[in-house]
């Protein structure tokens, strides 16, 4: 009697935890769901809004203060310059670190304190580096609002997440690998820049150019180091003035006319582009480079 009693215990106990997967399964799709359908309407919005600007002239102008006239011209050069110059400082520091902590260093108190201060760095909120850059290289090092104040500046908001992209891409690498090099005689730095680095260098892509994706979407930390709302005229020096996309869009954005409003769409429909574009390179880059190891 007992045993029965305990089994028809158990299948209600094995209904009732049916009954909530299934609730949980239903709520996660609902929400899933209700994410994709806002995004679906607020992409739709932006691309009957900004269609109709999208040409030649509009890649093609600079601002100005009639809308029908205005283009992207300086913030889209504006937004490469300073995505080459983040990523020429940000990238060999970056990864330079992540092969010393990884490779390198030894495990000590100061290892640790700099690795959770890096993962620390990760979660910052992006106007902080606005403000640090703001008194470091704008003020203290008199770099003014220029473009090479901008590129550090968002080198330092790119450096924690290409240093732990880093790291966990080098983790990924066997170290039946590394002792196989260094049996056969070569050394430690040898044995990473031949052994360890192109098994990696797939996650290390990733990584670097996920970071360099959110620098070209960034707005507040430019907004507090000086990248101008309204500029006519392409960089020309790393000491010139400068502005980038998501700047110009939030000046759009701000203006009450119609006209505006749907260059701030066709903006956006600009800078999507090119943020899918960055993470359909690192995809193929990825694809590419496991190909050639397939390890």
């Amino acid at each position: 009697m007992s045993t029965v009693r305990v089994e028809m215990g158990g299948s209600r106990w094995r209904v009732r935890e049916h009954r909530r997967e299934a609730l949980f399964q239903l709520l996660g799709a609902f929400i899933v769901l209700f994410a994709m359908t806002t995004l679906t309407v607020l992409l739709a919005k932006i691309l009957l809004d900004g269609y109709a600007r999208l040409g030649w002239d509009f890649f093609n102008q600079f601002a100005s203060r009639r809308p029908e006239t205005a283009g992207i011209k300086a913030a889209l050069v504006g937004s490469a310059y300073l995505i080459v110059l983040t990523a020429a400082i940000a990238v060999p520091i970056g990864l330079g670190a992540a092969i010393y902590l990884e490779e390198f260093a030894k495990r000590n108190w100061l290892t640790r304190l700099i690795e959770i201060n890096i993962t620390n760095l990760a979660g910052v909120p992006s106007v902080i580096y606005g403000l640090l850059g703001l008194q470091v290289f704008v003020r203290a090092l008199q770099m003014d609002r220029s473009l090479i104040a901008g590129a550090c500046t968002m080198a330092l908001l790119a450096l924690p997440v290409i240093i732990t992209a880093s790291r966990e891409g080098l983790r990924t690498v066997p170290r039946s690998l590394r002792d196989g090099s260094l049996a056969l005689g070569a050394t430690q730095w040898q044995t990473v820049r031949y052994t360890v680095l192109p098994v990696a260098m797939p996650s290390v892509l990733t990584g670097i150019i996920l970071s360099l994706s959110r620098v070209v979407g960034e707005t507040a930390p430019l907004l507090v180091v000086g990248a101008f709302v309204y500029i006519a005229s392409l960089p020309t020096s790393l000491t010139s003035s400068f502005t980038v996309l998501p700047v110009q869009i939030y000046e759009w954005v701000s203006r009450p006319q119609v006209g505006f409003q749907q260059n701030a769409a066709a903006g956006i429909i600009v800078l999507l582009a090119l943020l899918l574009t960055l993470n359909a390179v690192a995809i193929v880059m990825r694809n590419r480079f496991q190909k050639r190891m397939p390890i």
